[in-house]
């Protein structure tokens, strides 16, 4: 499975707390998200909001991107929500 992910902006979802962005899985996108309080907890963010978010992403997005890659290959072409319990449990 080839995944792989554009350098695109992730969109803010303010009513979900969550941060999306692009993954390609054999050539076909997919919707990954990340959620404020994954952020909160795992990456530095100082609160639920979109420039503290952002900054928390911006500044892990490999990490980030590396996580909804382990869960890409076990779920497939299907969209991937990381939680903060994934990173208690996966690191």
């Amino acid at each position: 499975m080839d995944i792989h992910f554009p350098a695109d902006p992730p969109r803010y979802c303010g009513p979900d707390l969550t941060l999306t962005f692009a993954a390609l899985v054999d050539g076909e996108r997919v919707n990954c998200s990340i959620t404020a309080e994954a952020l909160e907890d795992h990456f530095g963010a100082k609160s639920p909001r979109e420039e503290d978010t952002l900054r928390a992403f911006n500044g892990n997005r490999h990490k980030i991107e590396d996580a909804a890659r382990r869960l890409l290959l076990e779920l497939g072409k299907k969209p991937v929500i990381l939680h903060s319990g994934y990173f208690r449990f996966c690191e």
